[in-house]
């Protein structure tokens, strides 16, 4: 096998702040230090992926671009995005495989929650 997994996502957010807080404060990831590589940003981890931060003026819209979280209670999940704060949709089962709910961040960008079944 040549790769071994997914390293990171690197996303563009208009507000850092506003950003980790969504996904640390939120959604419980670990903030992890980052280096300083001439624009703000900063670097987060659940398990062994990790999501990354650029922070940019604006975010173009990304018709249908989005990544997902594993997750093991969907409605959990759904329960406590939306008690922050934030619309996330009903959960649906897609085709026998898993159940999924979207939400966005604060600067706009898709992410999805899985569960399998």
């Amino acid at each position: 096998m040549l790769l071994n997994g997914i390293h990171h996502v690197s996303i563009n957010v208009t507000d850092v702040d506003a950003a980790v807080h969504f996904y640390v404060g939120v959604l419980g990831m670990e903030k992890l230090p980052r280096p300083d590589l001439g624009f703000p940003g900063a670097w987060m981890r659940s398990g062994s992926q990790e999501v990354h931060l650029l922070g940019m003026q604006s975010v173009p819209e990304a018709v249908g671009q989005h990544f997902a979280f594993a997750v093991a209670d969907i409605q959990n999940v759904v329960g406590t995005v939306r008690d922050a704060g934030f619309k996330c949709s009903e959960p649906r089962e897609l085709g026998g495989v898993c159940l999924q709910a979207f939400t966005h961040d604060p600067s706009g960008n898709m992410v999805e929650f899985n569960q399998r079944l």
